[in-house]
């Protein structure tokens, strides 16, 4: 069904069918609850290209997902936070595009996407701690909110975040209390944002209680399982080898129980396990007890935040930048348990 039919149904003209599912505040409220619902109970939904006629908008997202040199930016995270983006944008009528890009053309495409009207609104994945995407845009023109912040740069802009050195305080606290002295810190790359302050949240708890880090059992990189694990391997050879183990990523985590396992380790009783867990739709952190202790973070609710605080923007581009702080959860599971008598 189109809007001439609709509006033929209800012997209205298009103008005021029209306004009245766009919210005018010149349709009474009677009208527009008529019209509401003959749109739902005919499963009518506006006509995109029509209604970006109509507003000057391409009713649009996009997401640009950097392929980086450096780093590879399509981790299963994407799904879910894009998931919970998607409901947002349909609610607002509004579809989605995904591109990738690479290190030498980002600002390029940013640029053609804005020049073609192509979107209306850009969300930034990924930050690192000096994001020059984060001023390219605001130079631009192009409204955008950021999964994350970039520490070094002194400019408002608009972005949802985990509370990330908090979340890794809380985990490295708990496995002190256990009694753990030698931790490990399993990190993503550190020229990222969220693993660099992830780092100065373990950091923090270990000299909040008078322990020394041990460069030995400090990793950054891509987390991926063989990650973990080669990591993990490669600590567990130590003579005095880590007691505990905290890790940016599930799915790093796994390669560092498969690690615990070859050395004819168990997990939680010899070697403690924490994991950051995205709460992801497809991998779950068993089915009822977790497997792993972790702070637990809803990529799904990230999504959902970002795309809500985009289109407000979008909306109304003269508002202020907007930012949202998540905090995590600390979820016991079965990987963790007292240090060792013997290392104390």
């Amino acid at each position: 069904m189109n809007l001439k039919q609709l509006a033929a149904h209800l012997n209205l003209s298009q103008t005021t069918v029209s306004r009245a599912l766009n919210g005018y505040p010149e349709v009474n409220e009677q009208t527009r609850k008529r019209v509401m619902e003959a749109a739902q109970a005919l499963n009518y939904a506006p006509n995109a290209r029509a209604k970006g006629l109509a507003t000057g908008r391409a009713m649009t997202i996009g997401h640009v997902i950097p392929f980086s040199h450096q780093h590879q930016m399509m981790n299963p995270v994407f799904g879910d936070f894009i998931a919970g983006a998607s409901d947002e944008y349909v609610k607002a009528g509004y579809d989605m595009t995904l591109s990738m890009t690479g290190d030498r053309d980002e600002e390029e495409n940013y640029r053609r996407l804005k020049a073609k009207g192509n979107v209306d609104g850009i969300i930034v994945h990924g930050p690192s701690m000096k994001d020059g995407r984060i001023p390219f845009l605001r130079q631009l023109g192009l409204p955008f909110v950021v999964h994350g912040r970039a520490t070094d740069l002194d400019m408002p802009y608009s972005w949802v975040d985990m509370n990330n050195t908090h979340a890794f305080q809380r985990a490295t606290d708990f496995l002190l209390d256990l009694g753990h002295r030698r931790i490990a810190l399993i990190n993503g790359l550190e020229f990222m944002d969220f693993a660099y302050r992830r780092r100065v949240g373990f950091e923090q708890a270990m000299a909040g209680r008078g322990v020394a880090v041990d460069p030995r059992h400090l990793s950054a990189g891509e987390m991926t399982e063989s990650y973990g694990f080669e990591s993990a391997a490669r600590m567990l050879a130590l003579p005095d080898r880590p007691t505990a183990m905290i890790t940016s990523s599930v799915i790093a985590a796994i390669g560092i129980r498969r690690a615990i396992h070859a050395a004819g380790l168990e997990m939680g009783r010899d070697i403690s396990v924490i994991t950051h867990d995205d709460d992801l739709s497809f991998l779950r952190n068993g089915p009822d007890v977790p497997i792993f202790t972790a702070t637990r973070s809803s990529v799904y609710e990230a999504g959902r935040i970002a795309a809500a605080m985009l289109l407000a923007h979008i909306a109304d581009p003269e508002s202020p930048a907007q930012s949202r702080l998540l905090e995590a959860q600390l979820i016991i599971g079965g990987s963790t348990g007292p240090a060792p008598q013997d290392t104390r």
